[in-house]
C-alpha cells in the first residue's frame, strides 16, 4: 500500500472514515484477528514470537524504519506479511484488525492515539508516555473511541505475581510499612560506550526516527536499544525497569499514585555519553503510611537484598522478595512486650528482651514454574479483544504507573520534594515542576486533541 502524508491521514481522521473494528463485522470465535506489529526490534520480535504462539490471531503486517528488523520479522513470518515504512500506511490497512506497538517511547503515545482513532485496539509496550500529559490523552483516546489497549506491563498477568499480591493483600505479612525495588547491573567504566556524533547510516531516516523529538545529530547511542539512556526518547532505567516494580507495588497496595516523591542520584563514574544517572535513589510516600524506594545501581552488581530479589515488601509479620525465579516469605520474629529501658546496670533485661518470641507466620517458598508471563499478557489481550472486557493492564492502569515513575524524574530533575495531587494529575507545592508534565512536540508533529 502505497505511503500516506501527515495531512491526509489527519484529513482522514478528522472525517471519520478511518476503519472501524474488524471492517465493521463482530469477530466469530473462529475468526483469526489480524495484527500489525509497529516496531519489530528487540521487543517487538519478542512479542512477535508471543503472539506467533496464539492459534487465534495472524500477523498481516509488519512497519520498521529499520529494514534489516523487518526483512528478519518477515523471514520469520514466512514471507507473509506485508512490509511498511510508515505506521500510518499499516494503520489504514482494512487487512488489520489490532496492532502491537514497540517502538522507542517517544512514539508510543502518537501511534496509539492514532491507532484508536483509526478503530484499531492496541497493546502498547511499557512504559505508556513519555510524559503525563501524553498518558491521560492516551487513555482519553482509548475510551472515546472504545479500544482495549492493553499495556506491556506483562507482570499483571503472571500467575505467581497474582498469588504474591494476595497475599499481601489479604495480610500475609501483616501491615506493609516499606517496599524496596531495585535495578542493578554493572556497566562500568565503559558504558554504552562514547562514539561521535556521524551521518546515519544508508537507508536509516534518522528525522523520521526523531518524530515528535527534538532535532540533533545522529549518534549510534540515540538509537535502538541504547535510545533509553537518552531523556528525549525515554525516561530512562526508572521507567524502564521502574515502571514493573511500580505496577506489581500499585497492585499490592491497593493504591495508584504516591502522595508525593523525592529524588537523588546522577552521572557519578560510568565514562560514556549517556544522560540518565547510573547511579539513583527515588523515594515515595503512599496512602496508609506506605515508603517506596527504586534503587538503580549501574556501576556495581552485588545483590542489594537476600535471594536477589527485585521487590522486597517488609511487613509486621514477616517480608516477602519476589522476583521473576519465585517469591519467598520469611517470618519476622515479634514479641509483644515494650522495648526495654536501656539500663547500664542490668543489661540482661536487653539481652533477654526476645526470649520466648516466635515468629507470627511460617516461612514459605513458590517457585515460579510458568516463565516469561509475555505468553499469557499477549493471551489476554487476545481473549480481551474478543470480549470487549478489560485487559489485565488497562490503558488507566498502565498510565497510573509510568505517572509514578515519570514523577521520580521529575523530582531528580528539580531537585525537589514534590507532592502530587491524583484527581488533577498536578504537582501542588512547586508550581515550576509542572512544566515537566508535557513537552512541545517538533512541527510538524502534533499530540492530538482528543
Amino acid at each position: 500500500m502505497a505511503s500516506v502524508t501527515r495531512r491526509e491521514f489527519s484529513k482522514a481522521m478528522a472525517a471519520g472514515t478511518a476503519t472501524l473494528w474488524a471492517g465493521g463485522k463482530v469477530l466469530g470465535a473462529g475468526d483469526r484477528i489480524r495484527l500489525g506489529f509497529i516496531g519489530v526490534g528487540n521487543r517487538g520480535d519478542q512479542l512477535l514470537d508471543a503472539f506467533r504462539a496464539q492459534q487465534d490471531c495472524e500477523i498481516t503486517a509488519v512497519c520498521d524504519l529499520h529494514q534489516p528488523y523487518l526483512d528478519f520479522a518477515v523471514n520469520k513470518l514466512g514471507g507473509k506479511a506485508a512490509q511498511f515504512k510508515d505506521y500510518r500506511a499499516l494503520l489504514d490497512s482494512k487487512d488489520v484488525d489490532a496492532v502491537v506497538i514497540a517502538t522507542p517511547d517517544h512514539w508510543h503515545a502518537l501511534q496509539t492515539i492514532h491507532a484508536c482513532m483509526a478503530g484499531k485496539d492496541v497493546y502498547v509496550e511499557k512504559p505508556l508516555s513519555l510524559c503525563v500529559e501524553e498518558g491521560r490523552r492516551m487513555v482519553a483516546a482509548a475510551r472515546k473511541h472504545q479500544r482495549i489497549v492493553q499495556v506491556g506491563l506483562q507482570r499483571r498477568s503472571s500467575v505467581l505475581v497474582r498469588q504474591a499480591v494476595g497475599l499481601i493483600r489479604q495480610g500475609a505479612i501483616g501491615k506493609v510499612s516499606v517496599i524496596r525495588a531495585f535495578h542493578i547491573q554493572n556497566e562500568w567504566p565503559k558504558g554504552i560506550d562514547n562514539p561521535p556524533n556521524s551521518e546515519p547510516p544508508p537507508g536509516f531516516d534518522w528525522d523520521a526516527w526523531l518524530g515528535p523529538a527534538p532535532k540533533v545529530p545522529y549518534n549510534p547511542n540515540r538509537t535502538f536499544y541504547r535510545f533509553r539512556w537518552f531523556y528525549d526518547y525515554s525516561g530512562g532505567q526508572l521507567t524502564n525497569f521502574g515502571v514493573h516494580y511500580l505496577d506489581v507495588i500499585h497492585w499490592a497496595l491497593g493504591h495508584d499514585a504516591p502522595l508525593a516523591v523525592t529524588a537523588m542520584g546522577g552521572k557519578f563514574v560510568i565514562e560514556d555519553n549517556r544522560e540518565i544517572p547510573d547511579t539513583l535513589e527515588v523515594l515515595w510516600t503512599y496512602p496508609g503510611n506506605t515508603l517506596v524506594t527504586f534503587s538503580q545501581y549501574n556501576a556495581n552488581s552485588a545483590p542489594a537484598v537476600a535471594r536477589s530479589a527485585e521487590i522486597e515488601f517488609r511487613g509486621t509479620k514477616g517480608t516477602l522478595y519476589l522476583n521473576y525465579g519465585g517469591l519467598e516469605i520469611l517470618p519476622e520474629v515479634v514479641t509483644t512486650e515494650a522495648f526495654p529501658v536501656r539500663d547500664p546496670a542490668d543489661r540482661s533485661k536487653e539481652r533477654g528482651w526476645r526470649t520466648g518470641a516466635k515468629p507470627l507466620i511460617g516461612a514459605m517458598q513458590v517457585q515460579n514454574s510458568r516463565g516469561d508471563s509475555t505468553l499469557e499478557h499477549a493471551r489476554n489481550f487476545l481473549d480481551c479483544v474478543r470480549s470487549r472486557k478489560q485487559p489485565n493492564c488497562d490503558v488507566e492502569i498502565g498510565h497510573r504507573d509510568t505517572t509514578a515513575a515519570i514523577l521520580g524524574n521529575i523530582a531528580l530533575k528539580t531537585k525537589a520534594y514534590l507532592e502530587w495531587d491524583r484527581n488533577s494529575e498536578r504537582i501542588t507545592n512547586h508550581a515550576a515542576a509542572n512544566q515537566f508534565l508535557t513537552y512541545s512536540y517538533r512541527p510538524p508533529y502534533q499530540l492530538p486533541q482528543v
